[in-house]
């Protein structure tokens, strides 16, 4: 018996905690979980609004249906040659892509002139040749790309490319010779816009005009009677050109006079120079000049040379401001401005006598010997 209870009490041991310990799971058992807190139930849309959403919904998949139709159909509506498919739908999206390239490249070309022209460092002939260089990378970048987006393989066009591009080259021969002659003007800058050119008019008058533009085919000239000349850019670099302002701006403007065999040179030439300064437009710098120029059938001839700086403004009317001055000082010191005369010298012989004897009695109201009295 002694041997059996230590053997019991061997297999279970006592512990003083063995009450807690059997007690704690059952008090973890029995704990009351804390209270979850209400959360409150959403919403629910009124009835219009859910009817009204689902109007909408029906009406954009009735429109998607619609402009699918609609598409079907014009996309029936096509030519086939051979196994090339050509529908209406496509020649819409291509004149749809062509616009949008125009579009696109003529807002691009636009934007690069106002940032070329917003340059203070370029003087007028480069922005102009900036211009230029840009609008022709903007439009062949448009072109290409425009080739790009219809999906066009140009190698399909390879078996024509020789011929078409040979027609090309002689059909745009002058453009491109004129747009090349363009584009070294500018750069050598032997004409530029604002320049005051010499040109011939259609009855081959010379007169001068001022550039106003540099295009790629022509240049614009205007003349004081706002005639406006279209002259090749080839024709200004291969021919010769009178540019009065390529160096210098000052132009020497000629003008005629004629004063009588009887008048005082010294007066004259001294009244001369005294009009041309009294000119508004005639420089100082250099001097008007005074020079005889020949001896007339009818006064001595004179040609006063003096200096403008604008000849933009006009020629005619320096010279007309120097005349009228001219006429006041002659008329004020008594220097005769002679007019063309003419003397005629009759042969004395027996038809002139006869002739002279008859005027003589009809003036005198005789009638002619073997003549009617009463024709």
């Amino acid at each position: 018996m002694i041997i059996a209870t230590v053997a019991a009490e061997a297999i279970m041991p006592a512990s003083p905690n063995s009450d807690d310990d059997a007690a704690a799971p059952e008090a973890e058992a029995t704990e009351t979980p804390a209270p979850t807190p209400n959360a409150d139930p959403a919403p629910t849309p009124p009835a219009e609004a859910v009817e009204a959403a689902d109007k909408l919904r029906e009406g954009v998949t009735r429109q998607s249906e619609t402009a699918g139709v609609f598409l079907d159909r014009l996309d029936s509506l096509a030519i086939e040659v051979g196994q090339i498919r050509f529908s209406l739908f496509d020649a819409l999206l291509v004149v749809a892509v062509i616009l949008l390239v125009i579009f696109a490249a003529m807002l691009l070309n636009r934007f690069g002139r106002r940032v070329i022209r917003s340059v203070d460092r370029f003087d007028g002939t480069q922005k102009l040749l900036s211009e230029k260089i840009l609008s022709i990378v903007v439009w062949a970048a448009a072109f290409f790309i425009g080739i790009d987006l219809l999906g066009i393989d140009l190698t399909a066009l390879a078996f024509f490319g020789g011929a078409f591009g040979l027609a090309i080259g002689f059909g745009l021969q002058k453009t491109f010779g004129n747009l090349i002659a363009g584009i070294i003007l500018l750069m050598d800058k032997s004409i530029k816009p604002g320049d005051v050119i010499a040109v011939a008019d259609m009855a081959g008058n010379q007169t001068f005009g001022q550039i106003r533009k540099i295009g790629i085919r022509a240049v614009s000239v205007t003349t004081r009677d706002e005639r406006e000349y279209l002259i090749p850019n080839e024709n200004l670099m291969i021919n010769q050109v009178e540019n009065w302002s390529y160096s210098s701006r000052q132009v020497r403007m000629q003008v005629q006079v004629g004063v009588s065999y009887n008048a005082d040179m010294d007066l004259a030439e001294e009244l001369m120079l005294k009009a041309a300064k009294q000119a508004p437009r005639v420089l100082d710098t250099p001097p008007p000049t005074v020079w005889m120029s020949g001896y007339g059938d009818n006064s001595v001839d004179f040609t006063i040379h003096c200096w403008i700086v604008d000849p933009e403004e006009g020629v005619g009317n320096v010279r007309s401001n120097v005349l009228k001055n001219l006429w006041w000082l002659f008329k004020e010191h008594g220097v005769e401005i002679p007019f063309p005369q003419r003397d005629v010298h009759l042969r004395d012989n027996d038809q002139m006598q006869a002739l002279i004897a008859a005027l003589s009695r009809r003036a005198d109201g005789e009638a002619d010997p073997g003549t009617d009295p009463g024709r």
